[in-house]
């Protein structure tokens, strides 16, 4: 995947899809409960400063309500309008298409916080292109034409991907 040139993202609304961190193995907890286990926690911290790197900070995010989600959220450290979303936690890549449909059109950058296999499932259905895997803590960055209510299977550009290897 080519780096990012941030310069032809500018005026264009830009999806960025990231799995939540590594979380603890689920034995006597309930998933939606389980938390991020140290690998995650670094790999969050690392993934906020990549953002903020890159200049990729988002104006809004979207992001499930599991607790390794919202803990990978805050350790990313960015200054965003913030909507828990419990629907993301059903894993249902046309429930993602619908919620990212929703955004105001004042929001240049929007993060969405998820699991997959939906997460990497909405970043194929969108670009019509996706990596192999989507690990824990993987970005896609998504070029969109139009606006945010245009948004459907086929209609973005695949411009980044990060994982924590990268």
């Amino acid at each position: 995947m080519p780096a990012i040139a941030v310069d032809t993202l500018i005026g264009m609304p830009t999806l960025i899809v990231l799995r939540h961190a590594k979380a603890v193995a689920g034995l006597g907890v309930a998933d939606v409960d389980r938390t991020l286990n140290d690998r995650g926690r670094r790999d969050a911290a690392a993934a906020g400063e990549w953002l903020r790197e890159t200049d990729l900070v988002p104006g809004r995010v979207l992001c499930s309500t599991a607790v390794r989600t919202r803990e990978t959220l805050a350790l990313l450290d960015v200054d965003a309008e913030v909507s828990f979303e419990s629907g993301i936690y059903d894993n249902d890549p046309d429930g993602l298409v619908e919620l990212v449909s929703q955004t105001p059109d004042d929001v240049g950058r929007l993060l969405l916080v998820g699991h997959n296999p939906s997460v990497h499932q909405l970043v194929h259905d969108l670009t019509g292109s996706a990596p192999d895997s989507f690990p824990t803590c993987a970005f896609a960055v998504i070029e969109l034409p139009g606006g945010w209510a245009d948004v459907r299977p086929g209609a973005g550009t695949l411009r980044a991907t990060r994982t924590p290897k990268d």
